[in-house]
């Protein structure tokens, strides 16, 4: 079964990050809130894929929906 601390492994494993926290009670949809100054000039989308690529084929066959707020440390810190 996916939880969130397995879903937190592997981001951090492929994504250097500041701030990770991945939430969800049902086994399979997520909301992960990522703080890595990868994002820096990134578009949201770009984003999401550095995300998707850190999670590799889990994305497809393993996780069902992955919510996603991602941020550079500049924006973690104004909000």
């Amino acid at each position: 079964m996916v939880t969130p601390e397995s879903i937190r492994i592997n981001i951090a494993q492929g994504l250097p990050a500041s701030h990770l926290s991945v939430t969800g009670d049902d086994g399979t949809h997520f909301e992960a809130v990522i703080v890595s100054e990868a994002f820096s000039g990134k578009s949201r989308v770009q984003r999401h894929q550095l995300v998707y690529k850190a999670l590799g084929d889990r994305m497809r066959a393993e996780i069902h929906a992955l919510s996603m707020k991602t941020y550079t440390p500049q924006e973690w810190q104004s909000l």
